[in-house]
């Protein structure tokens, strides 16, 4: 069965969603194939950070974000000798409309990323389609091929543009015959959760350290989500350790949380991810474009990854939707989008490298137990220090402007 659009959108995570609402506003054909059926799937990225939230406000869904169920964050501290916290990065300190970061729901997001795109008349977004490979035409990428997992049927949808947003195992990406270049990781992670209390501070991310293990306890709606850091490789060793042991783990990481760690049930609670950080070369070819996860996979050390694949697909439909209005896009106009997005990629995973080696390497080895002594040092005589790390991960580098012809004026929430 053929198909055909003027923009193929292959993932709709939050890269693929944002771009394809605004391309739709702007008067673009556009349609979003993701593979599964619907949006829930536990422990994806839920941090919403301050850029992404003044985009939603512009966007004129900002009260509808605010009704979604969400905590918010609006400090990163680490624990103080004198029992206290010492604040590293702060939130409030940003001279921003949004000065926090809202965790919610991904699949919620995304759900109310997809109800407005639904509004407008030029999208669609089909649900249960896994793209299989791209359509050439003389050496330029002329579309997708996808199938669809709830009919069983061979789908060809043809378009002047496919964009793969399909995350870090981009199935575009390997049929386009690209790959990415990975930088070393030295370590992986675990997600669970565990109770909430009322009496629980909300309003802080709190990692802690404790004999070569290092674990951030992350304030949600109702329970706190745990990522548990951990040598690359050691996830079968993990759980053949058992889940008793695992929970000693915990408890000598989170003090503050171990009354509640009895509360995991088994190992098949925590879920285990393959932490990687990787960088296309190349982010086009001819009509074809990566954006998000598909062109640099970010390590999940500042929640920075939703925020920079949102700015991609911010900066991509501000820079292509004029010539995807006219039905060709030129690779003088897809290299534009990674000239635009390359630098703040680089400067991020920069930070998070250095972070891996000057942080997490040293506590997970047994070298050092929290930051650098000079940094804590450093803090707690000029706190207000704090705020560059929080302009770093909650406004980001070289944030996006909304595009005009998306702008709209709120609406009330549904």
């Amino acid at each position: 069965m053929t198909e055909r659009t003027t923009c193929a959108i292959v993932g709709g995570g939050p890269a693929g969603m944002v771009l394809g609402l605004l391309l739709a506003r702007g008067g673009v054909d556009v349609t979003v194939l993701e593979k599964h059926s619907d949006f829930l799937r536990d422990f994806r990225g839920d941090t919403v950070h301050p850029t992404t939230l003044r985009l939603l406000d512009e966007l004129g869904l900002g009260e509808r974000f605010a009704g979604l169920p969400q905590s918010r964050i609006d400090e990163i501290a680490f624990p103080a000798p004198d029992g206290g916290r010492l604040v590293f990065v702060d939130f409030k300190r940003l001279r921003t409309p949004f000065r926090h970061i809202a965790m919610v729901p991904q699949w919620d997001l995304l759900d109310l990323l997809a109800g407005a795109a639904a509004e407008e008349p030029s999208f669609t977004l089909r649900m249960d389609a896994e793209a299989t490979g791209v359509l050439r035409e003389g050496g330029e990428v002329v579309g997708v091929r996808y199938r669809d997992r709830r009919g069983g049927g061979e789908h060809e949808l043809h378009a002047a543009l496919t964009v793969a947003a399909d995350g870090r195992h981009s199935a575009v990406r390997t049929a386009a015959g690209t790959a990415p270049r990975e930088a070393p990781v030295p370590f992986d992670a675990w997600w669970l959760r565990l109770p909430r209390r009322p009496e629980d501070d909300l309003s802080a991310l709190l990692p802690n350290a404790g004999r070569g293990r290092l674990a951030v306890a992350i304030p949600r709606e109702g329970y706190f989500q745990i990522a548990y850091f951990g040598p690359k490789g050691g996830d079968a060793r993990l759980r053949a350790a058992g889940v008793e042991r695992f929970r000693e783990r915990l408890a000598d990481c989170l003090p503050q949380l171990a009354d509640r760690v009895g509360e995991l049930a088994s190992m098949d609670d925590v879920k285990h991810l393959d932490v990687r950080l990787d960088r296309l070369r190349r982010w086009h070819a001819p009509g074809l474009l990566f954006i998000g996860d598909a062109a640099h996979a970010m390590s999940p050390v500042g929640g920075v990854g939703i925020n920079l694949a949102v700015q991609d697909a911010v900066a991509a439909a501000r820079i292509l939707a004029g010539p995807l209005r006219r039905g060709r896009v030129s690779p003088r106009d897809l290299a534009r989008v990674r000239r635009r997005r390359l630098p703040p990629t680089l400067l991020l995973q920069g930070l998070q490298r250095l972070m891996h080696r000057g942080v997490i390497t040293p506590v997970l080895t047994g070298r050092r137990s929290g930051p650098p002594a000079a940094v804590a040092w450093l803090i707690r005589r000029a706190p207000w220090l704090s705020a560059i790390p929080a302009y770093l991960i909650g406004a980001g580098v070289r944030a996006e402007p909304t595009p005009a012809f998306a702008r709209r004026r709120p609406a009330a929430p549904r």
